[in-house]
């Protein structure tokens, strides 16, 4: 089976968040299965100076948007057995960013289109299942259904939706409908493509896709309410049937405590104790903290935005930092939510670390480190953090929402055999609180604390089993 990610980003060439994550080791666990993989992204202006793979240009040809009439130049390389189509235009994609600019709609409605016309002119293989990415690429099924309606060669082409984050919608005007795709103003009218007044590309995939899926059973449950949905919910209730929430993972060999060369030492879900100890102190030292063994270390590694409950964390573990706990924290991100932070360093900077920007090692060193790994996020469509926390022996605390619910088993609801973590469900500096009291406490009992963590470590979030469900989805969609 031929399979075709497209995707505005991929590890290892552009990344801005957990879209490239999943994109890539999605791929790497298909090719794993022995199925043939490919992903189409942008030759964003960056990657031609840090790329270090060899990439060669295999084409070259027009795409026209209304008046415009742009080049696409498409480089391929080989990266863990996938291949990288990578579409070029200096005019869209030589930019020191991904995204953020005025023009952006016009920029996917390129890429868009150059990934339709290098399929349609047979520059490379026809896939069988195209799998689209957020609100990107989302009019690609749209092309596919209206413009070769009855073409035999595409008859059996297949197109998954991921929905990563449907806060973003890919809103245009309806008048760019033609211009920018070439579709009739007929499927604005009927409502194929409206999204209030305007047009949406996410939308638009959730009508015509095949198959919908997101990252997460729970987060697929929240999508059906008007909240979770962002406006989305009943477009995706009539396709209900076609919609499934798949569990992301985590690359079990990038994240191992058994082997992780950013490690001062290398543990066991048998043997953690030792491990887990010096790491700690490994970290402590690294923020220029004291270590008292008798105190829990809370650890933080997060985009710094409203998003991830910062405010929350900033008055809820307040009482535990008089007390003499620690907290160490690793991000960047809204200016607001970095001051919360740095306001905690400067009232306890004897128990207070921050670091304001991102450290590959750092991060590894506070996963493996901390004692309890705070999560307290308002929604989390899957969240990985939790996940790589679990693996280190790290206990995740988190808000029961999304993919926090479906891979967390707090203390507080389970018994000791079960739990691996601490959870609260209403959205409040007091509920926070209460369950980093409860960290606090059953931190002080090592016999349970040390059971908590062997389940942590025990869980399996690898990508096999999502890979599993993923390749079962489009084997059914197949032979439909």
């Amino acid at each position: 089976m031929l399979v075709l990610m497209v995707s505005s980003e991929a590890n290892p060439l552009a990344k801005t968040g957990g879209l490239a994550d999943v994109v890539y080791a999605l791929s790497k666990e298909l090719v794993s299965s022995k199925q043939e993989v490919a992903i189409v992204m942008p030759l964003y202006g960056t990657m031609f100076k840090d790329i270090n793979y060899p990439i060669r240009q295999i084409a070259s040809f027009d795409v026209i948007l209304g008046w415009r009439n742009q080049r696409a130049n498409l480089f391929t390389t080989l990266i863990d057995g996938i291949t990288y189509y990578l579409i070029d235009n200096e005019y869209y994609f030589a930019r020191e960013g991904l995204y953020g600019y005025g023009d952006d709609t016009e920029r996917f409605a390129f890429f868009t289109q150059a990934v339709y016309d290098m399929l349609k002119q047979g520059v490379v293989p026809l896939p069988d299942i195209v799998h689209v990415h957020d609100w990107q690429a989302g009019m690609l099924p749209v092309l596919f259904k209206e413009r070769e309606k009855g073409n035999p060669l595409f008859a059996k082409l297949k197109t998954v939706l991921t929905i990563h984050n449907p806060a973003f919608q890919g809103i245009f005007s309806q008048d760019l409908l033609t211009e920018f795709y070439g579709l009739p103003h007929q499927l604005y009218d009927n409502g194929q493509v409206r999204f209030g007044n305007q047009v949406s590309t996410l939308k638009s995939a959730i009508v015509y896709a095949d198959m919908i899926t997101t990252v997460s059973p729970t987060h697929a449950e929240e999508l059906l309410t008007s909240e979770g949905g962002k406006g989305l919910n009943s477009v995706i209730e009539l396709r209900k049937g076609r919609f499934v929430g798949i569990l992301n993972g985590i690359d079990y060999q990038e994240f191992n405590p058994e082997n992780d060369k950013y490690l001062a030492a290398h543990y066991s879900p048998e043997n953690f104790s030792a491990g887990k100890s010096l790491c700690r102190e490994q970290l402590l030292k690294t923020f220029h903290l004291t270590n008292d063994e008798k105190r829990p270390l809370f650890g933080l590694v997060s985009r710094l935005t409203w998003q991830k409950g910062i405010d929350l964390i900033e008055k809820a573990i307040r009482p535990a930092l008089e007390k003499g706990d620690y907290f160490v924290a690793l991000g960047s991100g809204e200016k607001s939510c970095e001051d919360l932070l740095e306001n905690l360093r400067r009232e306890f900077p004897e128990q207070v670390g921050i670091y304001l920007g991102y450290n590959n090692t750092l991060a590894h060193e506070i996963y493996a480190g901390s004692d309890i790994f705070l999560m307290p996020s308002l929604f989390e469509p899957c969240g990985t953090g939790q996940m790589i926390a679990l693996r280190y022996g790290t206990l995740p605390l988190v808000r029961y929402t999304g993919g926090l619910k479906d891979t967390v088993l707090g203390y507080e609801n389970n018994s000791v055999a079960k739990a691996n973590g601490f959870g609260f469900c209403e959205y409040s500096p007091e509920a926070l609180n209460q369950a980093i009291m409860l960290a606090t406490k059953t931190y002080r009992n090592s016999k349970v604390f040390s059971r908590l963590i062997q389940n942590a470590m025990l869980a399996n979030n690898d990508w096999k089993k999502s890979g599993e469900e993923y390749l079962k989805l489009y084997q059914q969609l197949k032979e439909e």
